[in-house]
């Protein structure tokens, strides 16, 4: 693996980000941001649902993302951490 092509971060963590930045935000869009596809979005959308971190809301024929900021991230490195408290550090 060419070390040029990690992160730090999850696409988790990327997909989270795109919606705290526009949480109306289309999920193809973010898919072309992050840089992987749709279908990967929609699965990690889900598995956020699922985790209680997100929350979708229907608006019209668009959806609505709440982001429950106070969620602990999930390893237990950094369990004392909230959600708030990282992407603080990293959205403008």
């Amino acid at each position: 693996m060419n070390s040029k092509h990690w992160t730090f971060f999850s696409n988790h963590a990327h997909v989270l980000i795109c919606l705290v930045k526009d949480p109306e935000v289309k999920l193809r869009d973010v898919a072309q941001d992050v840089g992987i596809t749709e279908r990967a979005v929609q699965r990690i959308v889900a598995e956020l649902e699922e985790a209680e971190v997100i929350k979708r809301h229907k608006v019209g024929r668009r959806n609505h993302y709440e982001i429950h900021l106070e969620q602990r991230l999930r390893h237990p490195l950094e369990s004392h951490n909230t959600l708030e408290s990282i992407i603080n550090v990293i959205v403008d």
